[in-house]
């Protein structure tokens, strides 16, 4: 399960950040196209989907009824994630969360996911 963690209200690329659950490494779920909700309502704080990996270790993304498979890379740079605090005199500081390595791309077209009936 992962939860986008935060959101824009801007045209930009908004990154999804996921803990690993082996180690306290993070990643990033990079999707190609866009996400979208037929309520119209932010994506932040809210459920969007189950992260699994087959046993060949390639993840496998399942929002709603669709089916998304993709693969895990190294980031030719790395990023940190920073959160933004307050000090003790008042300024305004940030620490540094992790640094982040790598991603998991998703960029084949989503599968449906058919029931037997």
């Amino acid at each position: 399960m992962f939860v986008v963690e935060n959101s824009s209200h801007c045209k930009t690329v908004t990154p999804i950040f996921i803990k690993c659950a082996a180690s306290e490494d993070y990643s990033i779920i990079e999707l190609q196209g866009d996400l979208k909700s037929h309520s119209g309502t932010e994506f932040e704080g809210k459920f969007i989907g189950d992260l699994h990996y087959t046993k060949q270790g390639q993840p496998i993304l399942i929002i709603g009824h669709h089916l998304l498979y993709g693969k895990e890379v190294k980031m030719e740079k790395p990023l940190a994630l920073l959160q933004k605090g307050v000090n003790e005199r008042g300024d305004t500081e940030y620490s540094v969360r992790c640094v982040i390595r790598q991603k998991i791309i998703f960029k084949t077209r989503p599968k449906p996911i058919v029931g037997t009936s």
